[in-house]
């Protein structure tokens, strides 16, 4: 019991000092070993070399590329003024009258197509904040709308999207990112229809009124070389269309025996699938998006180029460190009594116990894709047998993996709330509950929803 307790009070002080603003980079590992040190008196250094780096290198080796094809990705969208574009071109489509449905739908087209939600919130803030004024809609609500077109449904509900939430369970249950379609599509409709009916009732109550706007900007700054709306979707339609057709078409027909051979990892092109069609399509995008884009980026091309390499490089290293900080708890003893309890909520229902060890531990570590890996990379075995012995579909289980993570992940101390209220110059005092609405509760509900029907009816 004891061990439990050095457990729990390892994750709530890497929480808590996470939130004060410490580095993952350094905390993960540090209340990785003060829990080896505590709880069992262990090998501290054999625990740091031998578990903690040998689980933050995997996860880096396996996702290292989805990483920086996205920064990459998202840093041209960003430089091309094709973020600006889209987002303009959706309001412009609505009208201003419609500013929260613009400002949401604009995120999740940008988030959809593959782009970082920290690069939407950049990119979509300033576009926000002029909307905002205009249409006299109090500005703390912008965090909150940016957040459910940013955070939510294209994060980890609709199928196809190429977040990397979406493509982590891919490996372990040989699924792809179009796991559980339909009822991907439902869970993204409750959280988009409940999320939008409750800041336009935030939007009443709160009343008219902007508020502050000394630190805003007035409108966001423009190249003089901005693409056609056209242009600019155009390598966002690619990701999703060659993610599609990589997938189901050409992948499946090349011939992948080889990677039956030890020097491949003994493995088959159905753990791998997912991966690579997002790789493929992601890099055919970046090469489109270059040459659509080529007056306009190739002056400061390589500057470009190399700053979205840079982007890469801490999401990817921070959520590896959460992986190595869980890889470090799940091999200490007592984490056999949390991972045997997890196992049994919900009884016989293996979703529910999959949706509760899933989404708690993203609400431990603050990011769904930390406790995510955390979670498969412990019990993804598991829960694989359990659901084959149910007679659950692997797709099922990919999306509520998903779907699960994209809840408890948004408590106060995750990092894209933070960087987001930081955007918007706003505490979590001011704008907090209506993102706790929109990304924690909402995606709970919708959840349910996914468990009710899967249970129900199976994977469609």
């Amino acid at each position: 019991m004891t061990g439990v307790v050095v457990i729990i009070a390892a994750l709530a002080l890497l929480i808590f000092l996470a939130y004060r603003g410490l580095s993952l980079l350094l905390l993960a590992p540090a209340m990785a070993l003060l829990a080896v040190a505590f709880a069992e008196g262990g090998p501290v250094l054999a625990s740091y070399t031998q578990v903690f780096m040998q689980a933050m290198g995997g996860f880096v080796i396996q996702y290292f590329p989805l990483f920086l094809l996205g920064a990459v990705f998202g840093k041209l969208m960003e430089a091309s003024g094709s973020a600006r574009v889209l987002a303009d071109g959706i309001i412009g489509r609505l009208g201003r009258d419609r500013a929260i449905m613009a400002v949401v739908l604009s995120c999740a087209a940008l988030t959809y197509g593959g782009v970082s939600l920290f690069v939407v919130a950049f990119a979509v803030w300033p576009i926000a904040a002029v909307l905002f004024r205009e249409a006299d809609l109090p500005k703390r609500l912008i965090p909150a709308t940016i957040a459910l077109g940013a955070f939510t449904f294209t994060m980890t509900a609709l199928p196809g999207t190429p977040a990397i939430q979406n493509a982590i369970p891919m490996p372990y249950f040989g699924t792809t990112p179009f796991a559980a379609p339909g009822l991907g599509l439902i869970a993204a409709g409750i959280m988009f229809g409940l999320g939008m009916a409750w800041l336009r009732f935030r939007a009443r109550v709160l009343g008219p009124g902007y508020g502050v706007v000394a630190d805003d900007v007035t409108q966001p700054a423009r190249l003089g070389r901005d693409p056609g709306f056209v242009i600019a979707a155009l390598p966002l339609l690619l990701v999703l269309v060659l993610n599609l057709g990589f997938t189901v078409l050409v992948i499946p027909r090349m011939d992948t025996g080889y990677l039956a051979l030890a020097i491949y990892g003994a493995t088959d092109v159905d753990a791998l699938r997912g991966i690579w069609s997002i790789i493929a399509a992601l890099t055919v995008a970046v090469v489109a998006l270059v040459a659509l884009n080529w007056r306009g980026l190739a002056a400061d091309l390589a500057k470009t180029l190399d700053q979205g390499a840079k982007d890469a490089l801490a999401p990817i290293f921070n959520t590896a460190s959460l992986v190595g900080f869980g890889a470090v708890i799940a091999s200490l003893s007592a984490f056999g009594v949390i991972r045997d309890w997890v196992v049994t909520v919900g009884g016989d229902n293996v979703l529910v116990s999959l949706a509760a060890g899933t989404g708690l531990l993203a609400g431990i570590t603050g990011s769904a894709s930390g406790g995510m890996s955390i979670a498969l990379a412990t019990l993804g075995e598991t829960y694989l047998q359990m659901g084959t012995a149910a007679g659950l579909a692997p797709d099922l289980l990919h999306r509520v993996t998903a779907v699960a993570t994209g809840g408890l992940d948004a408590l106060p101390h995750n990092g894209a709330v933070i960087t987001l209220l930081a955007i918007c110059g706003l505490t979590h005092r001011e704008a907090y509950l209506d993102i706790a609405v929109v990304a924690v509760i909402v995606p709970l509900l919708a959840l349910v929803v996914l468990i009710t029907l899967g249970t129900i009816f199976g994977s469609f």
